[in-house]
């Protein structure tokens, strides 16, 4: 384990654990609203027109991009849980070095101590950026 103390990992464990609950509950009440409502008032609405699909579309889509950030998020979470578990937590994956207590206060999912973190994000920030 990192240089953490019982009292530090207790910490960041409640707020993984807090995270982890309101990203449940939020996953779920996105689920048992996946029909919609907003969409169908849409496209009963009558007459419709294509702007209304559109927009009834564009709902959709953003719901389910939301919805994938959740996950996203709760696997973020249980890969900290499962580095707590195997005693790695609180150490950077690419260096090694220790992962400062107030980093990981402010990113409990953090897998990078701030200065790998910085490469990396200078290495890859173009990536996904089209060139012409």
């Amino acid at each position: 384990m990192a240089a953490l103390t019982k009292t530090q990992l207790d910490e960041l464990t409640g707020q993984l654990n807090a995270a982890r609950q309101t990203l449940l509950q939020e996953i779920q009440g996105e689920l048992e609203n996946s029909g919609n409502q907003q969409r169908i008032e849409l496209l009963n609405r009558e007459p419709g027109d294509s702007g209304d699909e559109s927009l009834a579309n564009a709902l959709a889509d953003f719901n389910v991009h939301q919805l994938d950030r959740h996950i996203q998020a709760l696997r973020d979470i249980e890969g900290a849980f499962q580095r707590i578990k195997a005693g790695a937590y609180g150490i950077c994956v690419d260096c090694g070095d220790d992962i400062a207590f107030a980093r990981l206060q402010a990113y409990p999912t953090a897998k990078r101590c701030i200065v790998c973190q910085e490469k990396r994000e200078r290495q890859y920030a173009h990536e996904g950026h089209p060139k012409l």
